[in-house]
């Protein structure tokens, strides 16, 4: 009895598990999503392989154009990686210079603010030292203004800058005075009816200071001072013309 031979033969039918088409295995290593170029090369090598163990002669061809392909495409996935990478970098790198230069900013807008709150409270302090001195000086002026009759040379003296003059006039001024009545405030000249440390003439003239033009150096030497700088200018021109005269008058 003839027994067909079922051996292993090329064309035989065989059973359980089926081979997958060649073209199904390209379709499917060319399509299936590759990773990273390094993965991809791994998975067009093991398919040559599988290829040329099946066939040399078929699968070595099919190897080869597979595997240009896909280093072709892996070349390009790099490169687009790279371009990535480069952009990214590109970016990261102006976020950082941005990041860096307006905090540089931050921190000169606060150092200014610091230097202008320090020169602020510089010109406070100075304001303050100012306004003590001055209240200092004043007070001192009220309290030799107050001792007028006592010594009324110490009073014309703290005036002097009240009527626009520098202690540069003080001699011209005390000479006149001294000249005039002594430095006394009831100093009367009988004969003209002059009156006063700076003998005025009348004496009531004084009046439109202060009324109490009779008894107080103060009310006297502010009037004086005022002639002095209307009629001369100056102490020392009032001290000039009152030399150049004979009698002596200003």
């Amino acid at each position: 009895m003839a027994h067909s031979y079922a051996g292993r033969h090329r064309n035989a039918p065989t059973h359980g598990r089926r081979r997958a088409p060649r073209s199904s295995l390209v379709t499917r290593a060319i399509r299936r999503p590759v990773v990273t170029s390094s993965l991809l090369l791994a998975v067009v090598a093991t398919t040559a392989a599988g290829y040329q163990a099946t066939d040399d002669h078929q699968t070595g061809a099919a190897a080869y154009t597979v595997s240009t392909e896909a280093i072709a495409q892996a070349n390009e996935l790099s490169d687009t990686a790279i371009e990535d990478n480069t952009r990214l970098a590109a970016a990261r790198n102006e976020t950082n210079t941005s990041i860096a230069a307006s905090q540089e900013k931050d921190r000169q807008k606060a150092v200014a603010a610091e230097k202008a709150a320090a020169e602020a409270r510089r010109k406070a302090a100075e304001k303050v030292a100012r306004d003590k001195a001055r209240k200092a000086l004043e007070a001192k002026k009220q309290a030799i203004l107050a001792n007028a009759r006592q010594d009324p040379r110490a009073a014309a003296r703290a005036l002097l800058g009240d009527f626009g003059f520098d202690d540069s006039q003080w001699g011209c001024l005390d000479n006149l005075f001294e000249g005039e009545s002594g430095w006394r405030y009831d100093a009367a000249n009988s004969s003209s009816g002059a009156y006063g440390i700076p003998q005025s003439l009348p004496g009531s003239k004084m009046a439109t200071v202060a009324d109490d033009w009779r008894t107080n150096p103060v009310t006297q030497i502010k009037w004086g001072l005022d002639y002095i700088r209307r009629s001369y200018g100056t102490p020392c021109g009032a001290w000039s013309a009152w030399q150049s005269r004979s009698p002596h008058w200003y």
